[in-house]
């Protein structure tokens, strides 16, 4: 069966997700478990979103809005009148990546982005048989000069993770100004904005904003998998030129966002107190285990996202199956030795993350 597969995806990796709390129940035989792993919203979706969702239930039988109309439009408005024109979901940012990988490259392309970072870039961009130039990050963060360096004229796209995953640094709007100065006109900056809501630094650049001073080059992928709490409905969006997602829509599955997830996004987008009070928790528990982490001499990365990198002295691999087995689940394998990323979490989650990982790290 290997002859019948393309050769380019014989040594593609499957991408493996955070471990589910039922799948650690199962295999520890524990009760009580947390999952601090998949920077997942703690606080879940909104009321309203919730309210909706059961009453579209009864509608699921029918197929879905293949434009997601009405959900455009709510969008629109929420960005001040937006051009629904700019404005195309998806079934998440994942596959954002796969139409611009389907939509853009060629065999012997190129594709320059962060590492680490977001780790569906490269594997999607193999897919289509063109070259990933990964660009090593410096002291945690995008270097933007080493990837302007790496730019060629068979460069078609960028990746640009801001809030970068999994160290939650960000590239400042200076930087990505000089980024963009003199850039030729056939690459796309895709600036993946997954975390932005969590953002506190001024400097941050918003990528809405490039587009409506007319810069055709860069593409924004936003999601309402992180703030908004609707992860398990999986639904994206990318905003760009009208040009870019007209090319976008030719290469989208027809009615690739369910029912239910169009009515959760377009209840959760009228819901901003709940929004404020999810980064309203978000900023407090993050300095909280800011606070514990130096409180117990641990290394970590200011983040401005919803989950922390921090280095826990040890083989990271060793760390997580110790928190395993105390019922907590975090993330490793960013090619860190040492490093691990916890998502932040309620208070109650947060102390006995800050309790287990105390235990493991005294263990002998």
């Amino acid at each position: 069966m290997k002859d019948l597969a393309r050769p380019n995806i014989h040594d593609l990796a499957v991408y493996k997700p955070g471990k589910p709390i039922e799948e650690v129940q199962r295999e520890l035989g524990l009760g009580e478990v947390i999952k601090l792993a998949s920077n997942e919203n703690p606080l879940g979706p909104s009321p309203l979103a919730l309210k909706a969702l059961e009453a579209a239930v009864p509608e699921v039988y029918l197929y879905p809005d293949g434009s997601a109309y009405r959900l455009k439009q709510v969008l629109s408005n929420y960005y001040g009148g937006l051009d629904p024109d700019r404005i195309l979901f998806a079934n998440g940012s994942n596959e954002l990546v796969q139409q611009l990988s389907l939509a853009f490259l060629e065999p012997g392309d190129e594709v320059v982005a962060p590492r680490p970072s977001f780790p569906r870039y490269e594997p999607l961009a193999r897919m289509m048989n063109a070259r990933t130039v990964d660009v090593p990050l410096v002291d945690y963060r995008v270097d933007l000069s080493a990837m302007r360096r790496a730019v060629t004229e068979r460069t078609k796209l960028v990746y640009i993770c801001n809030p970068n995953n999994p160290t939650g640094t960000i590239v400042t709007k200076a930087e990505l100004n000089t980024f963009l100065d003199g850039l030729h006109e056939n690459c796309l900056v895709v600036l993946d904005e997954a975390y932005f809501e969590y953002v506190d630094d001024p400097s941050y650049p918003d990528g809405l904003d490039y587009l409506l001073q007319g810069e055709r080059r860069v593409v924004v992928l936003r999601t309402f998998s992180k703030c908004f709490g609707l992860a398990g409905l999986r639904i994206g969006y990318a905003l760009a030129d009208p040009e870019i997602i007209a090319f976008l829509e030719r290469v989208r599955e027809p009615f690739n966002v369910n029912t239910l997830a169009q009515v959760a996004a377009e209840a959760a987008l009228q819901d901003q107190e709940h929004k404020q009070r999810v980064v309203e928790l978000n900023r407090r528990e993050r300095e909280f285990l800011c606070g514990e982490f130096e409180r117990l001499g641990i290394e970590y990365i200011k983040s401005e996202a919803n989950f922390i990198l921090f280095n826990a002295g040890r083989d990271e691999k060793e760390v997580f199956q110790g928190m395993l087995r105390r019922g907590v689940i975090i993330r490793g394998g960013f090619g860190y030795r040492t490093w691990l990323r916890v998502t932040i979490g309620t208070r109650d989650q947060n102390e006995k993350f800050i309790e287990a990982l105390q235990s493991v790290l005294t263990e002998g």
